[in-house]
């Protein structure tokens, strides 16, 4: 299995959120990660950034923010040209799923965390 590095997107230090879970399951599983998040803190040795790197490159985006919260990022999301977006429960968004596809980036409603359980991640 390859890694693929990953951009947690709604990325938090809570232990109860399911981003924190995901962040932690992605190292754990060799996937390197890149956190992006409103506040500051560390996640499994990786700081929460406040904005998504101009230079990143990246495989996959596993967003963790609700629809109404994305919109801010809909440029800097189609401009990173990753491979996949995960829009995991409650992260959901018609809009942004068609702009991504429109671009060639492909879309999954799915959960980071059963997609690795399961080895579809």
């Amino acid at each position: 299995m390859t890694s693929k590095h990953t951009l947690v997107l709604g990325a938090s230090t809570n232990p109860e959120r399911y981003s924190f879970l995901a962040a932690n399951k992605l190292v754990s599983h060799n996937n390197p990660i890149t956190l992006v998040g409103i506040k500051n803190g560390n996640v499994s040795g990786s700081p929460i950034l406040h904005s998504i790197p101009k230079d990143l490159k990246v495989d996959t985006v596993t967003v963790y923010l609700g629809a109404k919260n994305q919109t801010g990022y809909y440029d800097d999301l189609i401009q990173l040209k990753p491979k996949r977006i995960i829009f995991n429960p409650g992260a959901e968004n018609p809009e942004l799923e068609k702009l991504a596809i429109e671009n060639g980036i492909e879309v999954e409603n799915a959960c980071t965390l059963v997609l690795l359980s399961i080895g579809q991640y």
